[in-house]
């Protein structure tokens, strides 16, 4: 009995750690985001770790496929095991912690493939932590599958074809996606809401200050306010999630106005997503002229999308010689579009056809 439950440990824990490594090396930039989002201040308070989020991201998709593969083919299995059931522990404290104090609302474990709440993923973690002990206390048990010189090449084999993988995804763009503007998406679609949709229930919290502290009141309490009470702010407190399209926050905006429903009725439109220009990449705005005038020349419409100011956009015209016009966006939505920056994605009315990285602009089909 005992080697039964230490084998289906083995398999279950090896093969969700797999899955779910694989699917955040497929967008590391993407795991990065959540993991700078946890470095800000409702969490741990580091800022300075969040220009490492990349690099961090990476190691830790990588550890976490590589560690999944060594415990199915019981490759160095103490080391292997001790390592699971330290990241594991980490683990359940973050997603604990982001669920109790509500700071983080999409723990990220399984990148845009799965969302899932942060209590949710504190159970799988606890689930998971079951298992690890398991292996833990009965690791005796976990024999390797070949022999030295194969464990060996396997297990490095994995380490090298993980960090080839997220080599490529960074510089061109993730194998799979599962954001809600992949191809044949249309974003005009993708932004409604079905008439029948859950609403939101929200309740509105007052606080005041009660004797130098900040308290909340509801609205049921105000007719009782303590004596002195100073009003301080409001704020919505959303008692039950109602329905959320899949694209809620897309917007083009220029000079305080929208041109979403203009640009996105174009049989022929490029957009050129750039959420940061200043700390775009450079070799790729030098590019961006020339596509311009290419696709003007073969009828389309061509834009950029920013989330940079007006100062910046002019800045960045000038340096890079661009003349097609920026239009706002929010740089959560277009880092959502698209993970590079710049990145280029070609429309028919509305509806996503082709999606490319700065480095495959050669790739495009105008």
């Amino acid at each position: 009995m005992k080697n039964i439950s230490t084998q289906f440990s083995r398999i279950f824990v090896g093969i969700l750690f797999i899955i779910s490594g694989l699917i955040k090396l497929n967008d590391p930039i993407g795991f990065s985001y959540k993991l700078a989002e946890y470095f800000g201040e409702p969490v741990f308070n580091m800022p300075f770790l969040v220009p490492f989020a990349l690099a961090i991201a990476l190691f830790l998709v990588i550890l976490e496929v590589v560690l999944g593969f060594m415990l199915l083919i019981g490759y160095q299995s103490k080391f292997t095991i001790n390592s699971l059931l330290v990241l594991i522990v980490f683990f359940t404290f973050l997603t604990f912690y982001s669920a109790y104090f509500d700071v983080v609302r999409d723990c990220g474990c399984f990148g845009d493939a799965l969302h899932i709440t942060p209590w949710q993923s504190f159970i799988k973690d606890v689930v998971l932590l079951f298992f690890i002990l398991i292996l833990f206390f009965n690791r005796k048990l976990v024999k390797p599958l070949f022999g030295n010189t194969v464990q060996n090449i396997l297990a490095f084999a994995s380490i090298a074809l993980c960090a080839f993988m997220g080599y490529w995804v960074i510089h061109h763009l993730p194998l799979i996606d599962f954001r809600p503007y992949k191809v044949g998406t249309n974003i005009q679609k993708g932004m409604r809401i079905p008439d029948n949709a859950p609403k939101s229930v929200v309740e509105m919290v007052f606080i005041y200050k009660v004797n130098g502290v900040d308290k909340e009141f509801s609205e049921k309490d105000l007719m009782a306010l303590p004596e002195g009470a100073t009003f301080v702010d409001r704020k919505d407190k959303v008692i039950t999630e109602g329905y959320v399209p899949p694209i809620h926050d897309f917007a083009m905006e220029k000079d305080g106005s929208d041109y979403k429903e203009e640009f996105l009725d174009e049989p022929k439109l490029v957009m050129i997503v750039a959420y940061d220009l200043v700390h775009a990449d450079k070799a790729g705005l030098i590019k961006l002229e020339k596509l311009n005038q290419e696709a003007k020349a073969k009828g389309y419409k061509v834009i950029g999308m920013t989330a940079s100011s007006p100062e910046e956009i002019a800045k960045s015209k000038k340096e890079f010689g661009m003349t097609f016009d920026f239009y706002f966006c929010d740089a959560t939505a277009l880092k959502t579009i698209e993970r590079a920056n710049p990145s280029i994605v070609v429309l028919e009315k509305g509806t996503i056809l082709q999606k490319v990285h700065y480095n495959d602009i050669a790739d495009l089909k105008l």
